[in-house]
């Protein structure tokens, strides 16, 4: 018998909101400072982006992005030796049965952001957007129809 892929479903509403609040516990306790690792001396320069959290809320996945992007790779190591700790703070904060394991991730987004910025700051696409503009609002279209209803 073949096994067949599962298929990927939106999250629901409760794993949304679980997602959501892990991840201002976690941002509270990176920002108070009390991790003992030396890579994460600044770990409130460490923002937590997104948490996303598997169907039976067991497994979180945490991303993170340090202020300036510096260290990523060392950071997110760091993190992720840390998470039994961060599990045994964000345990008796929710109201779960299993304080979900987790594991952190660099948040590619910001990258993926800045590239298509620079994609759509090109002179190419410019000028298409602004022939588009120029198009769609020629001078004088409105008026000659507010006229025309008017009278």
């Amino acid at each position: 018998m073949k096994r067949r892929a599962p298929s990927r479903t939106p999250p629901g509403q409760r794993q949304l909101r679980v997602g959501e609040r892990v991840r201002h516990i976690l941002a509270d306790v990176l920002r108070r400072g009390d991790l003992h690792d030396p890579v994460l001396v600044n770990a409130s320069l460490i923002t937590v982006t997104a948490v996303e959290i598997g169907p039976d809320l067991k497994h979180a996945t945490a991303y993170v992005m340090p202020l300036g992007g510096k260290n990523a790779e060392a950071v997110v190591e760091a993190l992720n030796r840390a998470s039994g700790y961060f599990r045994s703070e964000i345990g008796p904060e929710l109201d779960l049965r299993y304080a979900p394991k987790i594991s952190f991730r660099i948040d590619h987004s910001f990258e993926q952001a800045a590239h298509i910025e620079s994609l759509l700051r090109q002179d190419r696409v410019q000028k298409d957007v602004t022939a588009e503009e120029d198009d769609d609002y020629e001078e004088g279209d409105f008026d000659e129809e507010e006229d025309d209803a008017q009278a």
